[in-house]
């Protein structure tokens, strides 16, 4: 299970450096590689509003309004249905967090000049949806949402283990939606 360290961002021998969690994270050298786009290597702005659009016809299929993307369907349930029409919003969340994920450790592979050869993340979750439907069970309701969320890093690439374990690690403290599934965050829901 991947859990997010209270350390800071990894030294460039492979240890961690031991920053208390919350301080801004030390520069990295913007690397000099294809897999950068010169507008990824701009300075980013510190704050910016992500917005998304979601909107339900009769179907019950969220269609999600993203920047000028194409629509991005998912499917109008909780739990995975058998026709595989599309994700469920609880598996969009898995995906995003895998990708997060897969960007901070390759940017941060690229930036310590350690060379990729493949990288896969294996990410799953653990959600009882009974209480959304007003099932309860003898010992009153369960939580709604995750129970626990497990990933696994499958990387091959020219570091030793502890290099690639500080790689992981460097990922988690610092991708910014594996701190929106750990950390507390303040929902603020409003009807419109």
């Amino acid at each position: 299970m991947t859990h997010c360290p209270s350390t800071g961002p990894d030294t460039p021998d492979g240890g961690v450096d031991p920053s208390p969690r919350g301080a801004p994270p030390r520069p990295v050298a913007k690397p000099d590689s294809k897999e950068f786009t010169e507008d990824s290597k701009a300075e980013p702005a510190t704050r910016r509003t992500l917005r998304c659009r979601t909107v339900t016809g009769d179907a019950l299929q969220p269609l999600n309004y993203i920047r000028n993307l194409p629509p991005y369907a998912l499917e109008g349930r909780l739990a995975p249905a058998d026709d595989d029409a599309a994700p469920t919003p609880c598996e969009a969340l898995l995906a995003a967090l895998g990708s997060c994920l897969s960007i901070a450790i390759r940017a941060n592979a690229v930036a310590r000049v350690i060379a990729i050869k493949s990288l896969a993340l294996d990410v799953e979750a653990d959600c009882d949806t009974s209480a959304v439907w007003g099932v309860v069970g003898a010992d009153g309701p369960k939580p709604v949402g995750f129970e626990a969320v497990r990933v696994t890093v499958r990387v091959e690439a020219d570091a030793p283990r502890h290099v690639l374990k500080a790689l992981v690690t460097n990922a988690v403290l610092w991708s910014p939606v594996a701190n929106t599934v750990h950390d507390p965050v303040h929902l603020d829901v409003v009807l419109g």
